[in-house]
């Protein structure tokens, strides 16, 4: 059996932290920002993690991160 291939654009997207987990970007940052408050702007700014219900596609896509 040959080996898996690495999903590139979701290598590009997540990063996996100490304990297994996988950080993302939040979604809504790049663009019509001026119509945005400053404090949603900050919240937007901060990581996030692959909720529970994705954690186990994103580890099928990624499988020697």
């Amino acid at each position: 059996m040959g080996k898996m291939k690495t999903h590139k654009g979701m290598k590009k997207r997540v990063k996996k932290t100490g304990r297994g987990k996988f950080k993302r970007k939040k979604a809504y940052r790049s663009h019509l920002m001026t119509k945005k408050s400053g404090n949603r702007k900050r919240k937007l700014n901060k990581d996030a993690l692959v909720d529970e219900g994705n954690q186990k596609r994103v580890e099928k896509l990624l499988p020697y991160e």
